[in-house]
């Protein structure tokens, strides 16, 4: 008798415990699937119609204004016409507004909700990251610092400049990597600061210095807007990691998502080998994996995410045929300046590379 109480008793006990499980279970469920509304930073950008996006404007390969023709191109510029696509499904000539910012001038005008995002070719650091209250997203491109002289100064390495005059953009990480680089070898040197990048290429052509300094993509770029490119080499040593991203304001976490997984899903695309010519075609795929990625409704009845974060569940594919993949923009921007990507950490995970989504699910 006692023996089948205790069974009883075991039983209603278990029985219980699924029950409340199950009704927690469902309970989350709803909590996780549930569509989040526009708030804060994206609900403001929604209601302006336009997103403030600040770049450089002077630095082939990431963010340049031709003069010829008012047009704008570069890797930072992409991905500011991604974070558009991502929000208003298309890019328009009134939907994004691009911010030419200097370096000195970029953190307090998104301090001061003057951008509402930086694709600027900056620098993720601890201070930026807490002193000046900013968050970053995925790194866009992995960089270091590096030098650029002459050809005709006949310098091998950073070991030969003892005593040189250095260009350098004031407001940046460079200032303070070069002149550590230097102390540790006990040299001299001597910094001319400039406000602008331009300023310092244009200083550097004119024999105002001997050597500039800065992260050596944008020495690149910079090398390829010159009068004769071939002039200037740009030395093998590397500095510093330069890890460069999209930067935004603490503190409002739908923000950030919608920005980083913006960023995620250009290289989420490149993975699955979905391109701005062949997307549609993909739209047509059996694959819930792609399904759930592109936000077509998925056989295996597998939710669409974009709703979880107030976007379309198709927002991968206004990014997609707005700018391509990660490695159309790579191809598109940064390889013109001579910068291959093959072997470098901006190459895929499966190449051996950085470049690496979470999974999409």
């Amino acid at each position: 008798m006692r023996r089948t109480f205790r069974f009883v008793l075991a039983l209603a006990v278990l029985l219980s415990f699924v029950a409340v499980s199950n009704v927690m279970n469902d309970r989350a469920e709803k909590t996780v699937f549930a569509q989040a509304e526009p708030t804060g930073k994206l609900a403001e950008v929604i209601a302006r119609g336009s997103l403030n996006c600040g770049v450089s404007g002077g630095l082939p390969g990431f963010s340049y204004l031709n003069p010829n023709d008012n047009s704008w191109s570069g890797l930072d510029v992409d991905y500011c016409r991604a974070l558009t696509a991502a929000i208003f499904g298309e890019v328009t000539d009134t939907n994004l507004v691009l911010v030419p910012l200097t370096a000195a001038e970029r953190f307090p005008a998104l301090q001061a909700g003057q951008v509402d995002v930086l694709m600027r070719n900056t620098t993720w650091t601890f201070s930026r990251d807490t002193d000046l209250q900013g968050d970053f997203g995925p790194t866009t491109f992995y960089d270091g610092q590096g030098l650029m002289v002459p050809v005709a100064l006949g310098v091998a390495s950073i070991d030969d400049l003892n005593g040189a005059s250095i260009c350098v953009q004031t407001g940046t990480t460079t200032e303070l990597n070069i002149t550590e680089a230097f102390n540790a070898r006990g040299f001299d040197l001597e910094l001319i600061p400039f406000e602008d990048s331009s300023q310092t290429i244009t200083a550097l052509e004119a024999g105002q210095c001997d050597v500039l300094t800065s992260d050596k993509s944008q020495l690149a770029g910079l090398r390829s807007g010159t009068a004769d490119p071939s002039l200037y080499v740009i030395l093998p040593d590397t500095l510093s990691k330069e890890p460069l991203g999209p930067m935004y304001n603490q503190g409002d976490a739908q923000w950030a998502d919608v920005v980083n997984w913006t960023v995620y899903a250009t290289f989420q695309a490149e993975e699955y080998g979905i391109s701005s010519a062949n997307v549609d075609e993909f739209l047509a795929s059996a694959d819930t994996s792609i399904q759930r990625f592109l936000g077509v409704a998925a056989a295996d009845g597998s939710p669409s995410l974009g709703s979880f974060i107030g976007l379309s569940d198709d927002f991968a594919v206004s990014i997609i045929r707005a700018v391509g993949n990660y490695g159309e923009i790579y191809d598109r921007n940064i390889v013109p300046i001579g910068i291959d990507r093959a072997g470098t950490l901006n190459a895929s995970w499966k190449d051996g590379g950085l470049i690496y989504a979470p999974a999409w699910r």
